[in-house]
């Protein structure tokens, strides 16, 4: 089963993509989707889309996974963040596959045992969990450990 992470932010979105077999997960691909910041929103939003797009005909994926929105003292932020997660949830389902969410705080537990881990301790893990894995950057590490979360949370 191939399963595809997604951790999102209207400047830059992060993918990763696993495969499960049996109890053995395998790094597929990971990478970032940019936006450009001088571009209007929903140029921004048809550009993720685009993007998002490309990466799931590339890789196929059976089930995807979401990180949830990570609410901030900001409502003009949190609202775009919004905004990004809603693309990246509609990518995932127009091609009728499975869609998970999941909180942060949780993703962070799954991987690392506490969910106050920071960033590194979740790239530390995920170089154990999936050796020779060459990280495009820390959104795209994030989004590797949704789609591990879920591979772990998914029965058989």
């Amino acid at each position: 089963m191939i399963i595809i992470g997604l951790d999102p932010g209207l400047g830059t979105t992060g993918w990763g993509v696993v495969a499960k077999q049996g109890s053995r997960l395998t790094h597929i691909a990971n990478g970032q989707i940019r936006t450009d910041t001088k571009a209007s929103l929903a140029e921004r939003l048809v550009h993720l889309d685009r993007e998002l797009t490309d990466v799931i005909l590339t890789h196929a994926p059976d089930a995807g996974a979401v990180e949830e929105v990570f609410v901030n003292s900001n409502p003009q932020s949190t609202l775009k963040l919004g905004q990004a997660r809603g693309i990246c949830l509609l990518a995932l389902a127009r091609t009728g596959m499975p869609v998970a969410e999941y909180a942060t705080r949780l993703v962070k537990k799954a991987l690392v045992g506490t969910g106050a881990a920071e960033k590194t301790q979740i790239q530390m893990m995920l170089k154990v969990l999936l050796p020779g894995v060459k990280l495009a950057g820390a959104d795209a590490a994030d989004a590797l450990a949704v789609a591990i979360t879920h591979a772990n949370m998914m029965r058989g």
